[in-house]
């Protein structure tokens, strides 16, 4: 029978479909294999096109030439070039639209979907995300910033090279503002983060943990809004991404790059977003909030009963999505094209 369930930190409810539900494996793309070259002569990103970008804020050196580089946007959604000065006038308020937004190219090479690199590979592009958020982070009118990879069309890619983005904001948006009360509500009325809470007893249960390494645990979230919604959690509390250690890099690439490969596999390369949920700028050492990266294919569209409610329905049972990726092996694509 159908169930409703509650996300724990947000309090939003979701309705878990099971009178329609569909096996996991259903869920799979089932799209054509279209071969992707390694390089493109009109890709921007592709090596040796380098004056076709802005020119580059930072770069991981490899190869022949670099292994990962971040460049200021081309047609960035916000300008580091304006100030965030803020007007009220009647109900209308406003803030001049400042704010960095970079891209973080992944590879050189064109085809190399992040779930395909290497451990260490992904490691570097970790630590480019990190490097990024702790130095924009000293900017004071910078108060929140989201790190985020869209892979695919139906996910919002714009360009099929590989590459992640960073956007740097002068406002908290109220999404992260809502889980920031949740949580500090949460902390005052029990003395402890509910996020280490809910990863210490899902760690007990083990029913949604996907895998798990020594400083990270991916889980399939109890009440998912989505098919494979799946959250990355650090074992330690921390609540910024920018405390991250080199060793808890290390163990997060490898915890991604592996979810990443059984999502390819599984679920036959689907559209896919990530996202690195993590506290506004000055939260470190927060004792209330608590750092995340949340992954969510793109295997269902948002129709007019969430439009209209804010409520989703999901057809995949979490418990069976943890299961079923549990048993994806990802190493046969390790080295393999896109």
């Amino acid at each position: 029978m159908p169930e409703l369930r509650q996300n724990f930190f947000t309090k939003e409810w979701v309705i878990i479909a099971t009178e329609r539900a569909r096996r996991p494996e259903e869920m799979a793309t089932h799209r054509a294999v279209q071969p992707v070259p390694a390089f493109v002569e009109t890709c921007p990103f592709c090596p040796g096109n380098e004056n076709k970008t802005p020119p580059e804020v930072m770069r991981v050196p490899g190869g022949n030439s670099w292994a990962v580089r971040v460049i200021p946007n081309k047609f960035a959604a916000l300008s580091s070039e304006l100030q965030p000065t803020r007007s009220l006038q009647h109900l209308r308020r406003r803030v001049d639209g400042f704010g960095f937004h970079e891209v973080i190219i992944d590879s050189p090479d064109h085809s190399r979907y992040m779930g395909l690199l290497s451990d260490e590979h992904v490691g570097s592009i970790l630590t480019v995300y990190r490097e990024r958020y702790n130095a924009l982070s000293l900017d004071r009118r910078v108060n929140h910033i989201t790190i985020f990879k869209n892979h695919g069309t139906d996910a919002g890619a714009s360009l099929q090279h590989p590459h992640s983005q960073l956007i740097a904001t002068p406002v908290i948006p109220s999404q992260v503002r809502h889980r920031l009360h949740e949580a500090l509500r949460h902390y005052d009325d029990v003395g402890e983060c509910m996020f280490c809470h809910m990863v210490e007893r899902e760690v007990e249960d083990q029913t949604r943990i996907v895998l798990k390494g020594e400083h990270f645990v991916a889980m399939e979230v109890f009440a998912a809004p989505t098919p494979f919604a799946t959250h990355i959690f650090p074992l330690r509390h921390m609540s910024s991404f920018g405390e991250i250690t080199d060793l808890e890099i290390a163990d997060l690439a490898r915890v991604l790059r592996t979810l990443l490969a059984k999502i390819y596999v599984g679920l036959e390369n689907p559209d896919l977003n990530f996202t690195v949920r993590s506290g506004p700028t000055e939260y470190n050492g927060a004792r209330h909030f608590h750092w995340y990266v949340s992954v969510i294919p793109r295997l269902t569209r948002v129709a007019g009963f969430e439009l209209g409610s804010g409520m989703f329905i999901n057809t995949v049972l979490p418990e069976a999505a943890a299961e079923f990726l549990r048993k994806v092996s990802a190493e046969k694509v390790k080295g393999a094209g896109a």
